[in-house]
């Protein structure tokens, strides 16, 4: 009998497992329902918007009409004043016709110029308020409070046109929170008109509140009002009304969006935004509109649990009947995939022998002529690779250890470098210096250098190259090299750094630069002349005062500019006086929260123990780093110099 072709035979791996459908069937199921709930949730957020787009701009129309109808008998009477003289009598009498016939302002007043209404008085500002169910009368304007000079009468004599101004408490007159509609009047003074006084209405704020209030369908819903500059005018939370803002909440909680949502709204602009937890004490929507009249802006604040309160109701039953209908799924699909994974458990158990080091077992070859028969081949054929690969590894571990221990010898060698010998002038007793160097790699890329350039001079610098490792080893050598050869008595600092950075700019390919401050002390006198490469600023510790930082000459880093030019500056240190000099390493540490350890924290270590030796001093500021940094691995190279300067014994009391 024929037999049919190979390939028709064959029952793929991959063809069995199509039985087993819940991952397909998990990913649609998860589509779907993510699709469901996302469309759901903009839905809703749509809807939401839509009320409260015409919630507020209702509550906007009510109190911008209250706010125009302010505005109109005050403006009235501004012109009325600005053509017409009236004497004291009639002025009052205005004055009560416009409060008896709008109800809605608490005060108003008309303030003078000085001498303008009355010649022999400088303060003429008659101003009545609301007292109950009458009207009472005060007189602005004393020594202690000369109005001319205050906000709500400059702003609008400057612009000449109508402001209102923020919210305030009127103590004094009022003596509650209002607002104050300031609308400036003048009259003819031959061709030209003249400056001539203020007429003002004052609204009390209480009214907003229950127009604000009432704005969010939610019962943990809230809205507020925010005035030009950001400050509560109304809010749920009477304590932070006129006390706090929207920029100082975004502030305490360092709340990026937060103000740039206030921005937007003092700016009268209309949005829809999310808020974090810490504003509303839960996840919320908010939606802002402005307050054309007065510059002000309504948000209405809606809690986001109470607005997908529904869809998560649905979305658990939804999970509850999924996740059902999967463990139905999954149980048929265990029973199926038994038969056909009973060989892929053989396979399982050779490969844990080969896991163990067993790479002599026999793997039973699978007969069947599909994946898994190729699968049991493969593991044969693992196994011989495996035997190889073993065999490298060793040779590569090897060479591993050879480059570690040549890293060791480089390290050995760069230390070399180094002044390690300490103290290092123990017959010069002018002077103490002592310095050290921990590398975040096994060679790194700071340097540090002190040699005596005759009996009484000292050459000392300290420097920072880009980069770390091997690379920046060799160029920390090449520049140390180059300096030590270069300095000389009669060569100021400056001259040495532009010797220096000419010859490591020739044929620097890889353009690695170097940071370098150096220095020459004159250990007679305590003059030191130093100059600067880009380098950190060094302290200068003095008995009895606060660190300072050294004033340093402008100077670019070695390596990269042939023509670059540097500047010898001179400080005179007296007995007792200290430099300390550090690497990028010291203030740029980090601890487990990235935090750096920054100049401020090197400043209080260094003043907490400048009465020690340079010794002394540099080890207990690497250990503040070390303290600092706790577990975090060092990123950068940490090098410390400090350089006492004692004087001549003659000196020293």
């Amino acid at each position: 009998m024929p037999t049919a072709p190979l390939a028709s035979k064959r029952r793929g791996l991959a063809f069995k497992l199509s039985l087993l459908i819940l991952t397909a069937t998990a990913v649609i199921f998860t589509a779907a329902f993510g699709y469901n709930y996302i469309y759901s949730r903009n839905q809703i957020l749509k809807d939401v918007e839509t009320n409260a787009q015409s919630l507020t701009l209702a509550a906007v129309s009510r109190i911008e009409t209250v706010l125009r109808g302010v505005e109109k008998d005050p403006s009235y009477l501004a012109h009325a004043l600005s053509e017409n003289k009236f004497d004291r009598r009639a002025l009052l009498g205005r004055i009560e016709v416009l409060l008896n016939t709008n109800p809605d302002i608490f005060g108003s007043a008309v303030a003078f110029e000085p001498y303008t209404f009355d010649p022999k008085s400088r303060y003429f500002a008659p101003y009545y308020y609301r007292d109950g169910g009458s009207l009472k009368l005060i007189y602005l304007g004393n020594k202690l409070y000369q109005y001319f000079f205050w906000d709500w009468y400059q702003i609008p004599k400057e612009l000449e046109r109508a402001v209102w101004s923020e919210p305030y408490f009127d103590e004094g007159a009022g003596n509650i929170i209002m607002s104050t509609c300031s609308i400036p009047f003048s009259r003819k003074n031959g061709e030209r008109r003249v400056f001539t006084g203020i007429v003002t209405a004052d609204i009390s704020l209480d009214w907003l509140v229950d127009i604000v209030s009432r704005l969010s369908p939610y019962e943990s819903g809230y809205a507020f009002l925010i005035s030009q500059s950001g400050v509560f005018v109304t809010h749920p939370d009477r304590e932070v009304i006129m006390r706090e803002s929207i920029f100082s909440v975004a502030e305490a909680a360092n709340d990026r969006e937060l103000r740039e949502t206030g921005r937007a709204m003092i700016r009268g602009e209309t949005g829809f935004v999310a808020l974090k937890k810490h504003f509303s004490g839960q996840k919320a929507w908010m939606y802002y509109a402005p307050l054309p009249s007065v510059g002000w802006s309504i948000g209405v604040v809606f809690p986001e649990e109470a607005l997908f309160a529904g869809l998560k109701d649905l979305t658990r039953t939804v999970l509850i009947i999924g996740t059902a209908g999967f463990g139905l799924l999954f149980l048929i699909i265990v029973l199926i995939s038994g038969t056909i994974t009973r060989p892929l458990r053989t396979l399982a158990g050779k490969a844990a022998e080969i896991a163990r080091g067993n790479l002599d077992i026999e793997v039973t070859e699978v007969k069947s002529n599909d994946e898994v028969g190729d699968l049991s081949r493969s593991f044969d054929n693992m196994k011989t690779a495996l035997k190889k690969y073993i065999a490298n590894l060793a040779e590569t571990t090897a060479a591993k250890e050879r480059y570690e221990s040549e890293l060791k010898i480089a390290r050995t060698i760069q230390m070399s470098f180094l002044p390690k010998n300490f103290p290092p002038f123990p017959e010069n007793i002018e002077f103490d210096i002592y310095a050290t160097l921990a590398s975040a790699k096994e060679v790194g890329g700071d340097l540090y250098d002190f040699f005596l350039l005759d009996k009484d001079h000292l050459f000392f610098s300290i420097g920072d190259v880009s980069g770390k490792g091997v690379p920046a080893a060799l160029f920390m050598a090449a520049a140390k090299t180059l300096m030590k050869g270069t300095a000389g008595r009669d060569m100021a600092p400056s001259e040495v750094l532009s010797r220096v950075n000419r010859e490591l700019c020739l044929e620097n390919d890889s353009m690695m630069f170097v940071t370098v401050f150096c220095g020459m002390l004159n250990f007679r006198t305590g003059e030191v002349l130093y100059s600067n490469a880009g380098h950190n600023p060094p302290l200068v510790l003095r008995p009895g005062q606060p660190p300072e930082w050294l004033p340093l000459p402008d100077g670019f880093l070695l390596g990269t500019m042939e023509d670059s030019a540097y500047e010898t500056r001179r400080i005179l240190l007296t007995p007792g006086e200290m430099l300390l000099l550090y690497t990028d390493g010291v203030t740029e540490a980090m601890n487990g929260e990235k935090a750096f350890y920054y100049e401020e924290r090197l400043i209080r270590a260094a003043k907490d123990h400048e009465q020690g030796s340079p010794k002394e001093l540099v080890r207990e500021i690497l250990q503040s780093v070390r303290d600092f940094a706790g577990s975090e691995p060092q990123s950068d190279d940490i090098t410390l110099l400090a350089l006492s300067f004692r004087g001549r014994a003659e000196n020293r009391s």
